[in-house]
């Protein structure tokens, strides 16, 4: 029987873009299939008090929280996937700008109308987007960013991981996931970040 896991993520977020690589590598030696849905960090950080830096990073991530969200009203919620890995790709390993000329590029990758990268400036699909966001941000509570997974009814911010295991490996930490998330009464594992995200 197949493990649907709903994921949420922001597609300017590299811990996010982490763990679904990690989502990846799982359903190739699990029985486990992931859905991509939007959340916003800048939907989540509105009106807090934000270091200047980290206030420009949460401007730019619109587009691209945008952008999924229109390909997902547009294609579908399965469109989703080959969309951030698209973006993905170009945001964290390419290191391009989070703008339109990225997310044009991304869409025109997947075959889906370019026009959403210019549409995507705007605020056409801002209440698409925060149903997506509140969707997988309540049931965690507003204290996390993303990623956050649903599974088996859990909801839970994580796992933060670098670099994203692979093969049975990648499965082994599923497996143990499944074994957490299966106790209604755990909340947290964590310990401080060493290394920042490692992509490879």
């Amino acid at each position: 029987m197949t493990t649907t896991v709903d994921f949420w993520f922001d597609p300017a977020c590299p811990w996010a873009w982490m763990t679904s690589r990690w989502m990846l590598e799982v359903e190739k030696v699990r029985d486990v299939h992931t859905v991509f849905h939007v959340m916003s960090l800048a939907v989540l950080n509105e009106g807090r008090d934000l270091p200047e830096d980290y206030r420009r990073e949460m401007d730019r991530a619109w587009i691209g929280a945008r952008a999924a969200t229109a390909v997902a009203t547009s294609y579908g919620q399965e469109a989703v996937r080959p969309f951030y890995t698209a973006l993905g790709t170009r945001y964290h390993l390419g290191r391009a700008p989070h703008d339109r000329d990225t997310v044009a590029a991304a869409l025109q990758e997947c075959g889906y109308d370019t026009g959403i990268a210019e549409r995507a400036t705007t605020e056409e699909f801002d209440e698409a987007m925060r149903a997506s966001h509140h969707e997988g941000m309540d049931p965690v509570g507003q204290d996390v960013g993303t990623p956050v997974l649903h599974v088996n009814g859990m909801a839970l911010f994580g796992p933060v991981i670098s670099p994203a295991p692979k093969g049975e490996q990648a499965g082994e930490l599923f497996d143990g996931f499944l074994k957490m998330v299966s106790y209604p009464g755990f909340f947290e594992l964590k310990r401080t970040r060493t290394v920042g995200p490692i992509f490879d």
